[in-house]
């Protein structure tokens, strides 16, 4: 089963078994989001929402509060500065100000290439630093399930910092720890597709050894007893890679791990600069290319 078809599965069960409801723009258009929203009715929990971006959120907050615990479904991740008001104001906010609880799962869906400015590229680092949410990045079918049991258990907003590049995949993604490394690799979203390319092509072609460990939760972050020895056997420490900006989510954890292991952390994501429509003004995630490069600068072999 693929990404795709597993949020498919879960989205059908939790609206026809669990009265619960799902929500967005656009939902029942050519390919269904790429496959992952399951052909059904209003009547049965689906709702399409107006082209009126802000109001969105709060129409989920709604839902929240009437326990539907909506799965609230944003198309572009660069969409959610119009979208995330509601989410981030009052979901988030509600128990700490009011003592109750407003949960929803937001899928926030990352597209690059050809996009423009606002929609292109992933944006968790705007959810990550409010409290009051959860946030992961699921690319295999088993770590969505994972994300989904979290909420299902939890009283919380989760966002699900997606990405059409994992929608196809139908298989597990596992770290890779060798003795004697040279640096640890932390990928991020889609950068962990990229992220496996290089690390095979510095081993080929420069004997460089890189521990790749994939990072599925982003907050709440907690460095493992694998991270902590991973990077004490690195002797050139960690680099973080994000398909977001580097001032952000990347930089936080690179913080924590530094923090809690005294080693040297890099990071790598999106440049600073903002994305156009044409092909010599995107600014897309770290290719595998320029994964290889940069770690080719840290690691003087």
């Amino acid at each position: 089963m693929t990404v795709a078809e597993t949020i498919k599965e879960i989205t059908r069960k939790h609206l026809l078994e669990h009265h619960g409801v799902a929500l967005g723009q656009c939902l029942t258009a050519v390919g269904w989001v790429g496959g992952t929203v399951p052909e059904l009715t209003e009547e049965q929990g689906l709702i399409e929402l107006s082209m009126a971006d802000v109001s969105g959120g709060y129409i989920a907050v709604g839902l929240a509060l009437a326990g539907r615990r909506p799965i609230y479904i944003v198309r572009y991740q660069g969409f959610q500065w119009f979208n995330c008001p509601g989410v981030i104001n009052y979901a988030a906010k509600a128990k700490d100000m009011w003592g109750y609880s407003c949960p929803m799962f937001v899928r926030s869906i990352a597209m690059d290439g050809a996009i423009g400015p606002v929609a292109s590229g992933s944006h968790h680092s705007l959810f990550a630093r409010m409290p009051g949410i959860a946030v992961a990045a699921p690319m295999t079918p088993n770590e969505y399930r994972q994300v989904w049991d979290y909420f299902t258990a939890h009283d919380e907003v989760v966002y699900a910092s997606e990405h059409r590049r994992s929608f196809g995949i139908d298989y597990e993604m596992h770290n890779i720890i060798r003795p004697d490394s040279d640096i640890t690799l932390f990928a991020i979203s889609s950068t962990r597709l990229e992220a496996m390319k290089a690390a095979k092509r510095l081993w080929e072609e420069g004997r460089i050894r890189c521990n790749l460990i994939h990072l599925l939760w982003l907050k709440p972050f907690l460095v493992t007893d694998v991270m902590r020895k991973s990077l004490a056997d690195s002797s050139f420490g960690g680099l973080i890679i994000d398909g977001d900006f580097e001032n952000g989510t990347a930089k936080h954890i690179a913080f924590d791990l530094m923090q809690q292991t005294g080693k040297t952390m890099h990071v790598l994501g999106l440049e600073e600069r903002a994305a156009g429509f044409a092909e010599q003004c995107d600014n897309l995630p770290p290719t595998a290319e320029k994964i290889y490069a940069h770690v080719k600068r840290i690691v003087k072999k």
